[in-house]
């Protein structure tokens, strides 16, 4: 099969019970996708995927061929600036869940470039930070979307 991701074309062999979490974590290489919970209920394995977010732990690798996936990796390689938002606002600590909260922010962020701060927390809710740094993860994804606003990069 063929995945499409962070606009690179793998070809692969893939078992049907691969997720395509482990197939972007293990298999790939792109370790910035996390397992945290492997039951889809933390939001640490989050990537997007033809412009929604979606849970990798529970999305089977062979469901996956023609769609477009992307994963942290391509932010910091086209510099979004949650990238620099997030760090900016503390909005991590052991950063174990970073990744998964900066996809789900950036998929709001594109689909709505002015969300308010109830917008922001409906599209985090399905995101755990063990650390507790939910009130900096507003405040990075409101900074991230003025900059967008003024021209930085999507």
């Amino acid at each position: 099969m063929t995945l499409n991701i962070n606009g690179n074309k793998y070809n692969m062999v893939v078992e049907p019970q691969w997720t395509l979490r482990e197939v972007i974590h293990d298999k790939l290489g792109l370790t910035g996708t996390k397992e945290m919970c492997d039951k889809g209920a933390c939001g640490s394995c989050t990537v997007i995927m033809d412009g929604r977010p979606i849970l990798s732990c529970l999305s089977l690798a062979i469901e996956c061929e023609g769609h477009e996936i992307e994963t942290i990796e391509n932010l910091s390689v086209k510099r979004h600036p949650l990238v620099e938002t997030y760090s900016k606002h503390h909005a991590m600590q052991c950063g174990y869940c970073t990744p998964g909260f900066v996809m789900t922010s950036k998929a709001l962020l594109d689909k709505n470039p002015d969300p308010t701060e109830e917008e922001i927390k409906d599209a985090l809710e399905g995101n755990i930070c063990r650390c507790g740094t939910y009130p900096a993860h507003l405040a990075a994804v409101l900074e991230a979307a003025q900059q967008l606003k003024k021209g930085g990069e999507n």
